[in-house]
Parts: structure tokens; sequence; C-alpha cells
């Protein structure tokens, strides 16, 4: 008799631990379903958004250039779409657009590389968690302040040294520009560094290299994808700003190289146009999708070239 019943209660407790096994195992399995369809339905909300963009400035693109012609919207040196005689030629925006991230590329691309190798290899832990700091909220800080910092402080000095240098120029914008994008420089390519392996930085100094020759001629060149990425997406960033190139460098659309003059981005035009007094659905209106789709293929090009360069030079550490 107590035989039967101690294995009737061994019986209960392997089924109740069975039971019990199987439910925590489909309780784990709803959560990894649930899991994947949360991650899933992120991915393919950003995809869908990409294409919805795309397909919008397709469609008034296309709109736009059944009145313009191509050739006249890619060769034209005028652009005077709000004004009589009317001017479809996009190159002065390209122009400035690009005076203006070149300028700001010559002052963030070597301060941000020269940043980035003072913090991996001559700073010490102490300083490099004080200055880490201080470059994160250099990043944070709005671009619409940076503006203003161009317009008010920027632009008075810089009139001390060019008399002649209008209120709204694009030198003032690129120098801001540079600063804005100077710690995204530091930060990608510090991180670039740093991933190099001990092992190498000590091989260098075992041959009797300096400091600086570790930094420059071995480092430097391991980590050189990563620090060309990081140009490439800094570059990619700096066409893309808004609000200091609509402040600082003014509204006049100017095929110029002269950085001492009023020019026009083509972020500048979209926010000239998006102020709401332009028809919707005319000419005027469209030429903002045809000027995003030209400035969307630049921003393309540079994220691919950052890939290409990525998987061209990159090298894999064991």
């Amino acid at each position: 008799m107590l035989k039967n019943v101690v294995e009737t209660n061994v019986e209960i407790k392997v089924e109740s631990i069975k039971s019990c096994g199987q439910s925590n195992g489909i309780k784990r399995r709803f959560v990894e379903c649930a899991v994947y369809c949360a991650l899933l339905s992120c991915a393919l909300i950003s995809i869908f958004t990409t294409i919805g963009i795309v397909v919008t400035l397709t469609k008034e693109t296309v709109s736009f250039f059944q009145a313009v012609s191509v050739l006249e919207f890619l060769t034209d040196t005028k652009w005077t779409p709000l004004f009589e005689p009317k001017h479809f030629g996009v190159l002065p925006l390209v122009c400035g657009t690009l005076l203006v991230t070149v300028g700001g590329g010559l002052v963030a691309l070597p301060v941000g590389l020269f940043t980035a190798i003072y913090l991996s290899e001559y700073a010490s832990d102490r300083l490099r968690r004080v200055l880490k700091p201080v470059f994160e909220v250099l990043a944070g800080i709005p671009t619409v302040v940076y503006g203003y910092f161009a317009l008010t402080f920027i632009t008075p000095l810089l009139k001390k040294i060019f008399p002649s240098i209008n209120i709204f120029n694009a030198l003032s914008a690129s120098l801001v520009l540079g600063i804005m994008i100077t710690p995204m420089v530091a930060s990608l390519s510090e991180d670039s560094l740093l991933a190099v392996p001990q092992s190498i930085r000590e091989a260098a100094y075992a041959l009797g290299s300096t400091r600086y020759e570790v930094a420059t001629r071995v480092m430097v060149p391991s980590a050189l994808s990563g620090i060309i990425a990081s140009f490439i997406l800094a570059l990619s960033r700096a066409i893309g700003e808004t609000m200091i190139v609509a402040i600082a460098a003014g509204s006049t659309p100017k095929l110029t190289l002269n950085p001492l003059e009023s020019i026009q981005t083509m972020t500048g035009y979209i926010v000239q146009v998006s102020l709401g007094d332009t028809p919707y659905g005319s000419i005027e209106y469209r030429t903002l999708f045809a000027v995003a789709m030209v400035l969307f293929l630049f921003t393309l090009s540079m994220n691919i070239l950052a890939k290409i360069t990525t998987r061209r030079f990159g090298v894999s550490y064991q």
C-alpha cells in the first residue's frame, strides 16, 4: 500500500514538472516571437519610410521636369524660380552647398583627426574622461544656435579682418559648420584608432618608434578605413545641414567661389520655399522636390562611397 502511494506521488510530481516545463516553453516561445515581430516591424517601418520618401520625391520631381527641361536645370547658371524672369538652373545652389561643405571640411577634418590622435595616443585616461563629455556636449548643441553664433559672433570678427565681407557670407557659415561636425570626425576616428589591437602599438614601440611615429605611421594607417569613413559621413552631414547656412550664409543664389559673398545652399532654398508663401502645386512649389532630389542623390552617393571605402580599405583584426 505504501509503495503504491509513493509511486502515485512521484508520478503526480513528474506530471506537474512536465506541465510546468511545457508552460515555460510556451511562454518562452511567445516572448521570442513577440520580440522577433517587434524587431521586424521596426525594420519594415524604416524600409517603408525610405520607400515613401523616394516615391514622393520622384513623383514631384517628374512633374517638375515635365515643365522644365533637365538640360536647363543642370546647365543654367541662374536660379530665380520665385522671381521674373524665371530661371531654373540648380548650379548656383550646388556651388553654394559645395563651397560651404568644403570650407567646413577644411576646418573639421584636420582638427577632428588630430583630436582623435591626441585622445587615443597622448591623453591620459583622466583627461580623456573629461574631454569626451565636452565633445559630446558640443555635438548636442542645436544647429540654430550655431547659426546665430556665426551671424552675431564669427561674422563681426571676420569683418575686422575682411572689411568688404557681407553680413551674410559663406566663410562664416563654413567655419561654424566645421566646428559643428568636428566632434563627429573626432569620435568616429578615435573609435577606429582604439579598435586597432594593442599588440600593434606595442610592437611599434618595441622596434624603437617614438610616440609620434607610432601615432602617424602605424596607428593612422591601421585605422585608415574608419578614418576615411568618418570624413565622408561628416561631409555628408555638412551637405544636409540647414539652419547654419540658412541663417549665416544668406539667400542669394550666386555662382561664385568667393567665400566672402552671400550665397544660398540647397537646404537654404528648401527652408525658403517651405515657409508657406509658395502656392501648393505650382512650378515654384515643385522646385522644392527637384532640389531635394539632388540633395538626396548627393547624400546617397556619400554614404555609398563610405561603404565602398570601408570595404576596400577595411582590415579585420583577430
